[in-house]
């Protein structure tokens, strides 16, 4: 009886998470299974039959494959704006950390500025017309890598922090070069906190529907969840179908988490005690 009283409120919680992730997920799952007719009531009935593979056949060679065009851009996108933003993170992490300026108060401002500053579509649109990037792959990896920033740079002072500074005055009395340094000595012992950082980043920029809705207009720069828009109309949803490809693009972000998530949680909490 103490067990009970003592365990009551974890097994609420448990209970109410399985609840709220649990039955969305199973009820999208279910109507993936369902024919259009079926899956129009919008209920938990059980599936008349097994249209799944149909539904994928279907959703994937909508609109002359539209689907694996996505899949290949998200891929792009999130590969080299996770690269990038974890080099250069990690870089201004460390000359952060390391290097005390009387301009390090106003940069840490503006990274604060860039978390707290919700982005302004407009103007960004103009600059990347301006300089030629608008509807273009390359310029909304920029804006990826801008808008992730400020949280991935935080990460890694914190993380940096722990790391003794001794060691890299040991490694330049050896004739080590500031990029060897980096490079070859702190970027290494990095890995817990980049392995998070990959993981936040990757499942974000691959689940990012609003950026790639403004900045990268047109069929053939289409990113995955902006193909949820081929089942959806103005009279008719195909729900069979929309579920079928929510729980497609779904697929890669939730095998991440289930592979990494004790690295996410080592890495997040590696730099919260200065050593």
């Amino acid at each position: 009886m103490s067990f009970v009283r003592r365990h009551w409120l974890s097994a609420v919680a448990i209970l109410a998470s399985g609840v709220v992730f649990l039955v969305p997920f199973a009820f999208i799952v279910l109507t993936a299974f369902k024919d259009q007719k079926q899956s129009a009531r919008l209920d938990f009935s059980w599936p008349d039959g097994n249209y799944l593979w149909q539904n994928i056949v279907e959703v994937a060679s909508t609109r002359n494959w539209m689907l694996i065009t996505a899949f290949v851009n998200s891929t792009i996108l999130t590969v080299a704006s996770v690269t990038l933003l974890v080099v250069f993170a990690a870089m201004v992490g460390f000359v952060l950390q390391r290097r005390k300026t009387r301009f390090n108060g106003v940069i840490e401002f503006m990274i604060l500025a860039g978390l707290m500053i919700p982005p302004a579509v407009v103007p960004t649109i103009w600059l990347l017309q301006g300089l030629g990037l608008f509807g273009k792959l390359h310029g909304l990896i920029l804006i990826e890598i801008a808008y992730g920033l400020p949280f991935s740079v935080l990460l890694y002072r914190a993380f940096i922090a722990t790391i003794p500074r001794e060691l890299d005055e040991a490694a330049i009395i050896d004739g080590a070069r500031p990029f060897d340094v980096f490079f070859r000595i702190i970027l290494p012992l990095l890995w817990p906190v980049t392995v998070t950082n990959i993981v936040v980043q990757s499942v974000a920029i691959f689940n990012d529907f609003t950026n790639p809705l403004y900045y990268l207009p047109g069929n053939a720069n289409a990113t995955v969840q902006l193909t949820l828009y081929n089942f959806q109309s103005q009279f008719l949803t195909a729900n069979n179908l929309l579920f079928t490809n929510i729980v497609l693009i779904t697929i890669p972000p939730l095998l991440v988490f289930l592979f990494f998530n004790r690295q996410i949680v080592a890495g997040m909490t590696a730099g919260a005690v200065k050593g």
